[in-house]
C-alpha cells in the first residue's frame, strides 16, 4: 500500500520539508530469516536417505539432522499444479493448475495460467524487503506464454522473482538444458566436454545471487526458490556419479522395496505395522479393462523382477544406478548451498524447506526408456535398442528414464507412484531446518499436510499477513494452515482437516485420519468417472491404503465422496481429464497469432519453442532456403571453402528435423524419435548463384500406425529434384521442451550425427537470406514457381 506524503513543499526548498517515506524501497524487519526453497523433482517418499532410501543424500540429511521431517506431507501428484500450491498457498486447481502447464484444457481449473488473486510467496516478500531469487525449473506458465514474442507476465520476473536462471517448461536436457536468463533466452557457458551441467550451472548463479545481495546489504534477507529438474527425466549426470552405485540394484526393485520399509519403521517414520501393497495394486491388462473394453494402460503395468531376463536385470538395475547417481549429484549442489551460508555466517537464521513435487515417476513404464519422448508421441519403448544403451545411460546420447519397478520402490511403502492420488503419487519427503527458529533436531513429525500448507508456514514463521491486495488484485484467501505449530510439539494434533485430490481421472479426498480414492487409471482414456470404485482407507494406521473398509464403513465412504465432490466444485476442479498423453499434448491451444500455410524465419535470434513454431506433424510440407552462393573460381584464395552447415532445425538428438549443407551438397535428415536418423542427400553438387532456392519437400502418403506419416522426402535445387527417399514422421512432439527451431545454425544438442561434433554450426560461404516452411500441402514445384515469381518482383 503507497504512503501519502507528509512534507511540506513551498515555493522555496529552503522552506520546505522533505519525507521520504513514501519512496523509499521497502525494509524487512531487523533479523528476517532468509528462506531457501528446495524443490526436488519427480523424488518418491522411500528415495532419500534420511527417508530410509538407498540413495546417498548427506546433505539433505544434514538439513534433516538440523530440523524436521514430515512423514505425512502430501502434494497433487504432478509437477506443475503441487508448484502452484507451494508457492502459493491455494489449490491447484484454484490456481488454473489441474495438470501440467503444457495440458491446460481451458476450463477455469485447468487453464495453465495462475491468476493474480493468487499470489506467490514471492511476489509478498518482495513488498515486505526480501530480494529474491529463482534458478532451475520454473513450469508455472501456459505454453503460448513460453516465446519472446508473448506477455512475461507469468515469467518468474513477472511473478515476484527479481532474478531469474532456468528453463520455463516441464523438463530439459541436462547436458544441453533450454536457458533463460531473467528475460531473455541464452546460450550455456561451456560444452558438456568442457564439464558443463545444468546442476552445477545454477548452482553457481544461485550462489552469485545471494552474493550480490549481501555484498551490500548483508542484513537484507534473501528468498531463493532453487528448483534444479532433478531428478525427472531425462536422468543425466556424469559417470562418475552413477558408477558409485555399482551393483547396489542388482537384487531387483521387489528385495529394495522390502529394504527401503524395514529402514523405515527402524526411523519410525511410518507405522510397524505398515505392510507392502502389490506390484501391481489396482491391475494389469490382463485382470482388468475400461468399461467399453478399453485396455489397461501398458504404461502402469509392472514386471515382477523374477520374470525379467539376465540382460534385461543388468539394464534395469543400471536405470536405478543413474537416477540414484543424478539425486546424488544434485545433493552435491545442495551442499555447495549449505557450505556458502555457513561461510557468510547466514546458515543458522535460513529456513530451509526441502519438499519433493511429487512421487517417483513411472513415466518409464514396464521396460524403461532411452528416451523419454517416446511416450509423448505414443510410440512403445524397445527392449532391444534400450540393451544396445546400457552403457550410455546418463550420457549427451541419452534421454533415459528408469522402469516403473522403481518408481515403485522409491515410492515405499505406498501404492503406484507419480499421476495417481494414492499415497505413492501424493506421500513426499519434506523436511524443514530452522536453528534459530526451531529448536527441535532431528526429529519426526506424523502430522498430515500439503504442499498448500507451506506459504502459510512460512509467512507465519516471518509474522506476515497474507495482504488484502498484491498488486491491486483482491486476494483470495490461503487455503492451507500453518505447520508451525508442529515444530516443537510432536504430539499435538494435525490441525488440518481436509484435503482434496483430482489429478488425470485418479480422485481422492482425506478427512479427519481417512481417505477414499478411486481405482480409476490415469491417461487411460476409459472415463465413465460416475461408474468409479471408490475405496476407503484409515490412514493413520494404514499408510500403506492395503486395507480398504468400504464394504464395512458405507457411510463413511459416502460422507467422504460427497465432501469431495463438494471441494471439487469449491475448487474448480471439473471437467475430469484422463486423456493419453499424445490427445493431451497435441490438443489445439490458444496462439498469439492463427497458424497459417506459410512460415518465414530469417537467422538469427533466439531459438523458436516448439508450441509457436510451424508444425509439420502428419502433414505434407516444404522447407525452402533463399541462398546467395558465390562461385569459388571466380573469387581465387578469398573464399577457400564453399558453403556449409545447417539451414534450417527443429528439435534435437531425440527427435527432430534439420536441412544442411555439407561436402558441396544439400541434405536432409528427420530423426524419428532418437530411433532412425532418416538422411535424403542430394545425388548433385549445389549450384552457385544468386537467389538460389534449396528445398526438401515431404509428401504425405499414409499413415502406419494412426497419427505416424509416411510419404517421399524429396531434395530441389530450384525445380529440379537433386535427392530422393521415404521416411516417416513423428506424431507427437519434437520434445515437451526445449526443441527449438532454429534458421542459419543448429541447436546445441544435434539432430543429427553427421554434424553433432560442430553443432551448433552456423551456415557460412554463402549467404541465407530466409527459410520459408509451407504446410498448405500444395505440391513442391508450384511452390516454387510462385517463389521465382515473387523473387522477379523484388
Amino acid at each position: 500500500m503507497s504512503m501519502s506524503f507528509r512534507g511540506v513543499a513551498n515555493l522555496d526548498i529552503r522552506d520546505s520539508i522533505p519525507d521520504w517515506g513514501p519512496y523509499e524501497q521497502p525494509k524487512a524487519e531487523p533479523g528476517s530469516p532468509n528462506i531457501l526453497y528446495i524443490v526436488l523433482d519427480d523424488v518418491g517418499f522411500g528415495a532419500l536417505s534420511c527417508y530410509g532410501g538407498p540413495i546417498e543424500t548427506p546433505n539433505i540429511d544434514r538439513i534433516a539432522a538440523n530440523g524436521l521431517r514430515y512423514g505425512q506431507w502430501h502434494t497433487t501428484a504432478l509437477c506443475s499444479p503441487t508448484r502452484a500450491c507451494l508457492l502459493t498457498g491455494r489449490n491447484h486447481t484454484t490456481n488454473g493448475m489441474g495438470c501440467i502447464s503444457e495440458a491446460s484444457t481451458g476450463f477455469p481449473g485447468s487453464n495453465g495460467h495462475v491468476p493474480p488473486e493468487c499470489a506467490t510467496l514471492a511476489e509478498i516478500l518482495v513488498d515486505h524487503g526480501y530480494s529474491t531469487a529463482m534458478v532451475g525449473k520454473w513450469h508455472l506458465c501456459a505454453q503460448d506464454e513460453m516465446n519472446l514474442a508473448s506477455s512475461k507476465r507469468n515469467w518468474p520476473v513477472g511473478r515476484g522473482f527479481e532474478r531469474f536462471y532456468g528453463f520455463l517448461g516441464g523438463e530439459t536436457n541436462q547436458w544441453y538444458p533450454d536457458l533463460v536468463h531473467d528475460n531473455h533466452p541464452v546460450e550455456q557457458p561451456s560444452t558438456p566436454e568442457e564439464g558443463y551441467h545444468f546442476g552445477v550451472d545454477i548452482t553457481d548463479k544461485a550462489l552469485e545471487y545471494i552474493g550480490d545481495v549481501k555484498a551490500i546489504a548483508p542484513d537484507r534477507p534473501v528468498f531463493l526458490y532453487y528448483s534444479p529438474g532433478c531428478a525427472h527425466a531425462p536422468h543425466q549426470v556424469p559417470h562418475e556419479w552413477s558408477d558409485r552405485y555399482r551393483g547396489r540394484f542388482d537384487e531387483g526393485y521387489e528385495v529394495m522395496r522390502e529394504q527401503i520399509l524395514a529402514r523405515q519403521k527402524e526411523m519410525g517414520l511410518v507405522p510397524q505395522n505398515t505392510e507392502l501393497p502389490p506390484l501391481n495394486p489396482i491391475g494389469t491388462f490382463e485382470t482388468r479393462s475400461g468399461p467399453d473394453g478399453q485396455p489397461f494402460p501398458p504404461l502402469d503395468f509392472t514386471r515382477p523382477w523374477d520374470t525379467l531376463s539376465a540382460d534385461e536385470k543388468r539394464l534395469f538395475a543400471r536405470m536405478a544406478e543413474v537416477y540414484a547417481g543424478f539425486l546424488s549429484h544434485c545433493d552435491d549442489q545442495i551442499g555447495r548451498l549449505l557450505s556458502y551460508l555457513e561461510d557468510i555466517e547466514q546458515l543458522d537464521n535460513t529456513i530451509i524447506v526441502v519438499v519433493a513435487d511429487n512421487g517417483a515417476s513411472g513415466e518409464g513404464g514396464p521396460n524403461g526408456s532411452v528416451n523419454e519422448n517416446k511416450m509423448f508421441n505414443g510410440v512403445p519403448d524397445d527392449l532391444e535398442e534400450n540393451l544396445s544403451q546400457l552403457d550410455e545411460l546418463g550420457s549427451t546420447t541419452t534421454y533415459n528414464h528408469y522402469a516403473n519397478g522403481w518408481a515403485m520402490a522409491f515410492c515405499t511403502p505406498f501404492k503406484l507412484w507419480k499421476r495417481y492420488t494414492f499415497n505413492g503419487g501424493t506421500c513426499d519427503p519434506c523436511v524443514i531446518s530452522w536453528p534459530a527458529g526451531i529448536e527441535a533436531r532431528g526429529e519426526t513429525r506424523d502430522q498430515y499436510h500439503h504442499a498448500v500448507d507451506l506459504v502459510p508456514t512460512l509467512l507465519d514463521c516471518l509474522d506476515i499477513e497474507l495482504p488484502e491486495t498484491v498488486k491491486g488484485y483482491t486476494q483470495h484467501p490461503l487455503q492451507g494452515v500453518s505447520m508451525r505449530y508442529s515444530f516443537d510439539a510432536a504430539t499435538i494434533p494435525t490441525a488440518k482437516h481436509t484435503q482434496f485430490y483430482s489429478m488425470l481421472g485418479s480422485r481422492g479426498i482425506w478427512h479427519d485420519g481417512w481417505k477414499a480414492v478411486t481405482t480409476h487409471p490415469t491417461l487411460s482414456g476409459w472415463s465413465h468417472f460416475a461408474d468409479d470404485e471408490w475405496e476407503l482407507y484409515h490412514t493413520d494406521v494404514d499408510r500403506a491404503e492395503l486395507h480398504n473398509l468400504a464394504a464395512e464403513e458405507p457411510g463413511k465412504l459416502a460422507e467422504l465422496v460427497g465432501l469431495w465432490f463438494h471441494e471439487a466444485g469449491a475448487n474448480q476442479a471439473f471437467p475430469l481429464d484422463d486423456r493419453a498423453p499424445v490427445e493431451i499434448l497435441t490438443a489445439p491451444r490458444p496462439q498469439q497469432v492463427a497458424p497459417r500455410n506459410r512460415y518465414v524465419y530469417r537467422p538469427g535470434g533466439a531459438p523458436l519453442p516448439e508450441s509457436v513454431a510451424v508444425s509439420v506433424r502428419n502433414r505434407s510440407y516444404s522447407i525452402g532456403a533463399l541462398v546467395d552462393v558465390p562461385d569459388r573460381s571466380m573469387l581465387g584464395h578469398l573464399l577457400e571453402e564453399g558453403p556449409s552447415g545447417v539451414l534450417f532445425a527443429q528439435g534435437g538428438r531425440f527427435g527432430g528435423h534439420t536441412l544442411y549443407v555439407k561436402d558441396g551438397r544439400l541434405h536432409y535428415v528427420y530423426n524419428f524419435l532418437g530411433i532412425e536418423q532418416q538422411t535424403i542427400s542430394a545425388t548433385e553438387d549445389m549450384p552457385t548463384g544468386e537467389n538460389l532456392i534449396l528445398a526438401a519437400s515431404f509428401d504425405k502418403q499414409g499413415e502406419d500406425p494412426p497419427g505416424t506419416a509416411r510419404g517421399t522426402l524429396a531434395l530441389y535445387y530450384g525445380d529440379r529434384k537433386v535427392g530422393e527417399g521415404m521416411i516417416r514422421t513423428q506424431p507427437g512432439p519434437f520434445g515437451l521442451a526445449g526443441a527449438g527451431l532454429t534458421v542459419g545454425r543448429g541447436g546445441a544438442d544435434a539432430v543429427t550425427d553427421d554434424y553433432s561434433g560442430d553443432a551448433p554450426w552456423t551456415f557460412t560461404g554463402g549467404k541465407l537470406k530466409r527459410v520459408v516452411v509451407d504446410v498448405s500441402g500444395e505440391p513442391y514445384v508450384d511452390l516454387e514457381r510462385e517463389a521465382v515469381a515473387m523473387l522477379s518482383r523484388e
